[in-house]
């Protein structure tokens, strides 16, 4: 089992930046594809990106592709999220995940993933 943290979510306007952080916990990060997802007032949750277990695999949501970009440090047992370009429309709740099962592919569906983090608030004004 893994537990996760995020952070780094905030208040910036139109065209700027952010980058979010996951920090999981235990020896076996390594182990785990890890996505972000995002869900906006009254949305359902929706997937933004994902990466495999070594890094070298990413995918993205359309939305989100050319804009944001996913990493991983497995020394540091965390997974970021650079989002640059920022859009109201970004406004969500930014969620980790990890996922456990023995597959070579990022998913994107949410019921993929088996544990998840509390949110962090990302607001783009306009």
């Amino acid at each position: 089992q893994v537990q996760l943290v995020e952070s780094g979510g905030g208040l910036v306007q139109a065209g700027g930046s952010l980058r979010l952080s996951c920090a999981a916990s235990g020896r076996t990060f390594g182990r785990y594809i890890m996505g972000w997802f995002r869900q906006a007032p009254g949305k359902e949750r929706e997937f933004v990106a994902a990466i495999s277990r070594s890094g070298g695999s990413t995918r993205y949501a359309d939305s989100v592709k050319g804009r944001f970009t996913i990493s991983r440090d497995s020394a540091k047992n965390t997974v970021d999220l650079q989002m640059n370009t920022l859009k109201p429309q970004d406004t969500a709740v930014y969620y980790c995940a990890a996922d456990s099962k023995p597959i070579i592919t990022p998913q994107a569906m949410t019921a993929e993933y088996d544990f998840w983090g509390q949110g962090t608030q990302v607001t783009v004004s306009s």
